[in-house]
C-alpha cells in the first residue's frame, strides 16, 4: 500500500511550512532565545498545518531529529474527540508528574482540543494554568469559539491562516513534478481553489487525481469532483439575469440533475460565477437581486431537499413582468345576473380619530341576488384558485372612502381564498384612525400577532385598495378587554352565517387563549 502523498509531503521543519510565515518566525526567535511557554493554542481550519507545527515545534523543543512519523515516547499526542472524558484528564494528571524517559521535556500534544467535555476543561485548568516545569502542552483545535476563555487565556495563541490558492498551485506543482505526475495548470488551478486554503484537502485530491493516469486536465478534474460544466452553469445564469424563461431554466436543471449532478454543486458553481461577474462588474442584473441570490443559494446544502429548493430559488429569481397595481381599477367579475350588482356607496364625512368602524347588519345586496348562482357557497369555493383581487365583491368603480361598508366586503374577499387569515381576521374590532389609516384591534395575543405579521397586514391591505382604491396603513393592537359581538353580514356570505361561532366556542377560545376558529 502507498503512503499517501499529504503524509508523504508533510513539513518537518518550520522553513518548510508554506503560508504561515507570521506563526514560523515567532517560534523560531522563542526556540532561538530560550523563551518557550509553558502551553501553547493553535487554532485556524482544517489543513493548513496545525499539527504539523505542533510536532516540529515538540521536536525542536527537545532538539530532537524529526525525520519521519515515528512516536516518541516524551512526545505524546492525544486525540480530544476520542479521549474527551474527566476520566481521561485525570489520568493525564497523574502521568504529567513523571519525568521525561529521555527528553528534556514531556511535551502532550492535544488535537480538536474543544471536544473535550466541560469537566474535563475544569479537570485540566488547574494543571494547564501551572504544569510541573519538565510539561509543555500544545493544544490544536478547528473551533476556538468553544474552548473556555479561562482556557484560552492561560495559553499563547497562534491564528493560522487559510492558503492562498496561488501558494498552493505552486505546491502541488513542486509535488506533481516530483511525482512525476502530468496535470495541466488549469487543472491545478482548479484543484487549488476546490481545496479552499487546505493544503492537505489539496494535496488529497493531488493524490485522487493521479489515479486515472495519463494527462489530467480541468475536464478530469471536474468529472471526478462532480462540478457541472462551465458552459450549463453559465446558461442558466443568462436566464436569471435575461428574462422569465421558465421552461428553459427548469429544463436545464432538470437536465443536470439527470446526469448526476448534486444541488450542492450547482448552487456552489452559481455562486461562484455570479461573485466573479460582480467583482468584475460584467453582471447585467440588478445588485440587489444578486446578493439575494447569493444569500438564498447558501442555504442549499442544509436544505431538507436541495433539487426542489434550487428549484424555487430559480425560479424566484427570474425577473417576471410587473403586474399593474391593484389599487388603480377593482376587476369586475363577470355576472349571470345584473342585479347581483352591490347598491352604491353613499359617501360620508371624514370621521374623527379612533371612530369605530361598525359592522353592518344591513343586506348589502337584493333579495333575488343573494339567490343568483354567482352567490351560493359552491360558486365562492370554486373561486379559491383566483387571485385575490379577481376575488373580491364586485364594484363597478372602487369607491373613494374608506367607511363602516367596507371591513365586510374584506372579509368576504379574505373569506374566498385566505379561510385561515379570514378567521382570524374576523375576530377583529377595527378602528379608523385617520383618512388612511385603520387600527385592527384583538383581544388575543394570537390573534394580534399573527395579522401583524408583514406578509398578513399586506394582503388585508391590498383587499382594502382594490375596494377603495386607496392605501390604507394597517396597525394591529391588543385589548385584553375587548368584547367582540356581532353577526356575519351579508357581505360575508351564507357560509359566514352557517359557520359563525357558538357561545360553546367563545367559552373554549376565553380558556385556551384564543386559538384560531377554523371553519370547514
Amino acid at each position: 500500500m502507498g503512503q499517501a502523498l499529504y503524509r508523504k509531503y508533510r513539513s518537518r521543519k518550520l522553513s518548510e511550512v508554506i503560508g504561515q510565515e507570521h506563526i514560523t518566525r515567532a517560534l523560531g526567535a522563542a526556540l532561538k532565545s530560550g523563551h518557550l511557554s509553558h502551553a501553547y493554542l493553535f487554532t485556524g481550519p482544517k489543513g493548513v498545518g496545525k499539527t504539523s507545527v505542533a510536532r516540529i515545534l515538540a521536536h525542536e523543543i527537545n532538539k530532537l531529529p524529526y525525520a519521519d512519523d515515528a512516536p516518541h515516547i516524551d512526545i505524546i499526542e492525544i486525540d480530544a474527540a476520542s479521549n474527551n472524558g474527566v476520566e481521561d484528564v485525570r489520568d493525564l494528571r497523574e502521568k504529567l508528574y513523571v519525568a521525561p524517559a529521555s527528553a528534556a521535556y514531556k511535551v502532550y500534544i492535544i488535537d480538536e482540543v474543544h471536544m473535550l467535555s466541560k469537566a474535563a476543561f475544569n479537570a485540566l485548568l488547574k494543571t494547564l494554568e501551572e504544569p510541573p516545569a519538565h510539561v509543555v502542552f500544545i493544544l490544536a483545535t478547528t473551533e476556538a469559539h468553544k474552548l473556555p476563555e479561562t482556557i484560552i487565556s492561560r495559553t499563547q495563541r497562534f491564528v493560522f491562516r487559510p492558503i492562498e490558492p496561488a501558494k498552493v498551485r505552486a505546491h502541488l506543482q513542486d509535488i506533481a513534478q516530483h511525482e512525476r505526475i502530468t496535470i495541466t495548470d488549469d487543472a491545478l488551478q482548479l484543484i487549488a481553489e476546490h481545496g479552499e486554503g487546505s493544503f492537505r484537502d489539496s494535496i488529497g485530491l493531488l493524490d485522487q487525481a493521479s489515479g486515472q493516469g495519463g494527462t489530467i486536465d480541468a475536464a478530469a478534474v471536474q468529472a471526478m469532483l462532480g462540478m457541472p460544466p462551465k458552459q450549463a452553469i453559465a446558461d442558466l445564469l443568462t436566464y436569471i439575469e435575461q428574462g422569465s424563461d421558465i421552461t428553459a431554466s427548469i429544463t436545464l436543471l432538470n437536465d443536470l440533475f439527470a446526469h448526476g449532478f448534486q444541488a450542492t454543486a450547482i448552487a456552489r458553481q452559481l455562486s461562484v460565477l455570479i461573485r466573479e461577474q460582480l467583482v468584475a462588474k460584467t453582471f447585467t442584473g440588478d445588485l440587489a437581486a444578486a446578493t439575494g441570490l447569493l444569500a438564498s443559494l447558501l442555504e442549499v446544502p442544509v436544505s431538507h431537499d436541495p433539487e426542489r429548493f434550487l428549484e424555487i430559488i430559480v425560479l424566484r429569481s427570474l425577473r417576471m413582468p410587473p403586474k399593474a397595481p391593484a389599487a388603480v381599477t377593482a376587476p369586475t367579475l363577470k355576472q349571470s345576473d345584473s342585479s347581483n350588482t352591490p347598491a352604491p356607496v353613499t359617501p360620508v364625512q371624514p370621521a374623527q380619530a379612533k371612530t369605530e368602524i361598525k359592522p353592518s347588519h344591513e343586506p348589502t345586496h337584493s333579495p333575488k341576488a343573494s339567490k343568483s348562482p354567482a352567490s351560493t357557497p359552491k360558486t365562492a369555493a370554486a373561486a379559491t384558485k383566483v387571485p385575490l383581487a379577481e376575488a373580491e365583491p364586485s364594484l363597478e368603480h372602487p369607491t373613494a372612502v374608506f367607511d363602516e361598508t367596507v371591513w365586510p366586503q374584506v372579509l368576504a374577499a379574505l373569506k374566498t381564498r385566505y379561510n385561515t387569515l379570514y378567521s382570524i381576521a374576523r375576530m377583529a374590532k377595527p378602528l379608523i384612525t385617520g383618512d388612511n389609516s385603520l387600527e385592527l384591534v384583538f383581544a388575543f395575543a394570537f390573534h394580534q400577532k399573527r395579522l401583524n405579521e408583514a406578509k398578513n397586514r399586506k394582503i388585508v391591505s391590498d383587499a382594502i385598495t382594490a375596494i377603495t382604491g386607496k392605501p390604507v396603513d394597517i396597525t394591529c393592537s391588543l385589548d385584553p378587554n375587548l368584547k367582540l359581538s356581532r353577526a356575519p353580514t351579508a357581505a360575508e356570505g351564507p357560509a359566514a352565517q352557517a359557520n359563525s361561532p357558538d357561545p360553546s366556542l367563545a367559552t373554549i377560545s376565553n380558556i385556551f387563549g384564543g386559538g384560531e376558529l377554523l371553519q370547514s
